[in-house]
């Protein structure tokens, strides 16, 4: 089956792509990692025995990088519609979470409110901005929601989320939850991509 040309563009990305390198030599799932890694590197988001929720986990990356950082004493809770091999110390459970019955695996799995709700979620990209964008700001909106119910007073909240239409909209959604929101565009996210990471924090209690 003949590619389009984006997809035979990205494939020569990824495979000339120096963190596709890095991660496969490392150990980690995803190049996704490094953009996490420098994130907490900057806002220290983790600390040893932490309740961590990890929405849109497959492959694993975003989950593999948290289990290290909580440690033993730590919780990491990862979910997606999709499959994902299992990882050490990472609770997986599959299904959407907007149903209540995956919703209420998710809270007996955490074992009580979440200090810090991680999602790197983005829809299967048709290549129409005018598709994919309101598509992903669905996916933080649905981020958002989950993580004011989830989270601790003072918790803290990351997603991922594309420049464009809605996202106004959302960062003042942000504002009105958390008392801090940074925006974040770590090295390894690909220079022509427009996505950026909002990261709340200071969950506020209404």
């Amino acid at each position: 089956m003949a590619r389009s040309k984006s997809s035979q563009r990205w494939l020569q990305e990824h495979f000339n792509d120096s963190w596709v390198a890095k991660a496969q030599a490392e150990g980690y799932r995803s190049r996704a990692c490094y953009k996490l890694i420098e994130i907490n590197d900057k806002d220290r988001l983790f600390r040893s025995g932490m309740r961590v929720l990890d929405l849109g986990a497959a492959p694993g990356g975003w989950s593999q990088v948290a289990a290290r950082l909580v440690g033993d004493h730590g919780t990491v809770l990862a979910s997606d519609i999709l499959e994902m091999e299992p990882l050490p110390g990472v609770t997986f459970i599959q299904g959407d979470f907007r149903e209540d019955e995956v919703f209420q695996q998710i809270l007996a799995a955490l074992g009580g409110k979440a200090d810090l709700v991680i999602s790197d979620m983005a829809p299967n990209m048709s290549g129409s901005r005018a598709v994919d964008q309101p598509r992903a700001m669905y996916l933080a909106e649905l981020a958002l929601d989950m993580a004011k119910t989830v989270l601790e007073p003072e918790g803290r909240f990351l997603v991922k989320a594309f420049q464009g239409e809605g996202i106004e909209e959302f960062r003042r959604s942000l504002h009105d939850s958390f008392r801090t929101v940074v925006t974040r565009k770590p090295a390894a996210s690909r220079p022509r991509s427009n996505e950026v990471y909002l990261l709340g924090s200071g969950l506020k209690m209404v």
